[in-house]
């Protein structure tokens, strides 16, 4: 395991226009709900709105972590019941022939300790994709592709599906020869892969005391990597 990377200030470099950034990622993610829901008739969220399934299970903190990892949620040993909600980025409600990256939120009940500000509850929601890196290097970035995929919302579904089709294959194509290209797993070319056997991941990190964390969720179940990369 890798040694623990150490938390500076330093680390995060805002840039100067960053709040209109996010003033500008939120106009769009209201565009995405105010298009499906014209279209539908039915309000959902703006990503990750179909679902492949809930499931309950339960949390097991070890006693005895190293002082790095005993954090937070992860500082007191015990078990806590979980609910883990498995669904596709899209914001609209598209066939499954349409693959795109896998999402997992996974809720912590019964979790002791400070909360934000006006947060209710005891509850410690994590949110995680199946993809080790966040898709874009900065939130300028990441409103470019985010307006592209918007510009997809209302699209006839046929046409996606035959997209899709055409944007695996590319991707294949790409990362046979070492290229990665998360636009196009976002516009439906990521691998049409069984959610189970995935392996989750917060992508971006997180101050974690006094070090830098980034969080996961994969299958350790014999059942359950036997299905990893399953098409």
């Amino acid at each position: 395991m890798p040694a623990p990377v150490r938390y500076s200030p330093d680390v995060e470099a805002l840039r100067p226009d960053e709040d209109r950034t996010i003033e500008q990622l939120n106009e769009t993610f209201d565009g995405i709900l105010e298009t499906v829901a014209n279209d539908s008739g039915h309000a959902v969220r703006s990503v990750h709105a179909k679902s492949h399934g809930i499931l309950e299970g339960t949390l097991t903190i070890d006693a005895g972590l190293p002082p790095e990892l005993a954090q937070g949620l992860f500082a007191t040993p015990g078990e806590h019941k979980v609910y883990m909600r498995m669904s596709t980025n899209a914001g609209d409600i598209l066939p499954d022939a349409v693959s795109l990256p896998r999402g997992l939120a996974l809720k912590v009940l019964d979790v002791a300790g400070e909360r934000l500000p006006d947060a209710k509850g005891t509850s410690q929601d994590f949110v995680m994709v199946n993809g080790p890196v966040f898709q874009a290097p900065n939130a300028e970035k990441f409103l470019g592709s985010l307006k592209l995929l918007a510009g997809t919302t209302n699209r006839v579904e046929g046409l996606k599906v035959a997209a899709s089709t055409v944007l695996r294959g590319v991707n294949k194509a790409l990362t046979a020869v070492g290229i990665e290209s998360p636009t196009l797993g976002s516009l439906g070319g990521a691998p049409n892969v069984d959610p189970l056997g995935e392996t989750y991941y917060s992508v971006t990190p997180f101050r974690y005391g006094d070090h830098i964390a980034k969080f996961s969720v994969a299958p350790v179940a014999p059942a359950l990597i036997a299905l990893t990369g399953t098409e």
